[in-house]
């Protein structure tokens, strides 16, 4: 059932097992889910260490931080953890070169939830994964999806080399906008992706309804969209129904709902629109896309928009969240793409 699989032990099971010098790349939120593992696993770390242009006598848990160059003059072999997300292709070649001179694995911490994506959580979810597999609607998709299980699993970066495409191949060639649709995106940030879609239909747009919660990057989202027609902008999170929520303002592309923070409005799709037509819809909402998937259920079912959603945030979405969707309409004709990044974000669903 689950032949695609081919990693079968996972990178935590690996590094327990490890006899080389650990090092961890990167510090911050990443850097200390990781130890958080390692304590679990009882996995040991030598130190921690970062680019060289970053280190200025910093520490972090404890360790100095060294820079990559003296780990490698200080240690014959040594493995690397990377602890941080790629996202900018200088970067994400930096590490790719590193892994040709290193063993290097990227392991995969979920950014909302708990738990660890392993092979025995895919084979406790076998069902699931096969279903979504078998409905991906080409072969890129399966591909896509085969992939991202794998590094998961393993941590194996090489993985995600292999399956990464352009965004302009998804407007190209699965959403297709044609400058007269009605756009609404969930976690609009700072009106990064409602420039893409402009873009990508040629300037013209019919109208696009944008929420971003985080009040900064609201400002910023504003004053992208300043002078034009038929943008409506709303500081809200997207939600299943119309509620105040506790949200934890990070000024960037994590900022999500808390269990600390400030009360925030959320509003459901549904509700603003009150019965409007959508064309297309995206989802980027840190963790909350099932509650965004649930307030937009009428126009989902009502109008069949096409959709943007992510799949990584929390461990199950990769199947959970294609499985909600097909459910909604068994026509949705199901795809995923993963452009690129390091870890296995911006990795997304397309429904058409």
């Amino acid at each position: 059932m689950l032949s695609f699989i081919k990693e079968t032990k996972s990178c935590w099971q690996v590094l327990k097992e490890e006899t080389r010098p650990i090092y961890i790349y990167g510090m911050g939120n990443g850097a200390e889910k990781i130890m958080a593992v390692f304590n679990k696993y009882g996995i040991g770390v030598k130190g921690f260490f970062a680019s060289d242009e970053f280190v200025r006598g910093h520490s972090f848990l404890g360790y100095k931080v060294k820079k990559y160059s003296e780990v490698c003059s200080e240690e014959e072999d040594f493995v690397i953890v990377l602890a941080f997300a790629a996202g900018y292709d200088s970067l994400i070649e930096k590490i790719e070169n590193m892994a040709t001179e290193h063993t290097l694995y990227a392991p995969d911490v979920p950014i909302e939830g708990g738990g660890l994506f392993t092979y025995e959580y895919c084979v406790e979810h076998a069902n699931e994964l096969a279903e979504v597999y078998n409905c991906l609607g080409d072969e890129v998709s399966r591909n896509v999806f085969t992939g991202i299980i794998n590094f998961r699993i393993s941590g194996n970066i090489s993985y995600l080399k292999n399956i990464t495409t352009s965004k302009n191949e998804v407007y190209e060639n699965i959403i297709k906008p044609d400058g007269n649709e009605t756009y609404v995106d969930l976690g609009a940030y700072n009106g990064d992706t409602v420039a893409e879609i402009i873009s990508a239909s040629g300037g013209k747009y019919g109208k696009i309804f944008a929420f971003e919660p985080d009040k900064r990057n609201y400002k910023k989202l504003v004053k992208s969209v300043e002078g034009m027609e038929n943008i409506f902008t709303y500081n809200c999170a997207a939600w299943s129904c119309d509620t105040e929520l506790i949200f934890a303002d990070k000024s960037g592309r994590q900022s999500a709902v808390s269990i600390t923070g400030k009360p925030k409005e959320a509003r459901a799709v549904d509700s603003i629109l009150c019965g409007e037509r959508a064309d297309i819809i995206k989802m980027d909402v840190e963790g909350a896309e099932e509650e965004a998937i649930t307030g937009a259920v009428k126009t989902i079912t009502q109008f069949k928009p096409k959709l943007m959603i992510s799949l990584y945030h929390r461990n199950r979405d990769i199947f959970y969240l294609p499985l909600m969707i097909k459910r909604l309409n068994p026509e949705y004709r199901l795809f995923i793409r993963h452009q690129p990044y390091i870890p296995a974000w911006e990795t997304n669903l397309y429904a058409i």
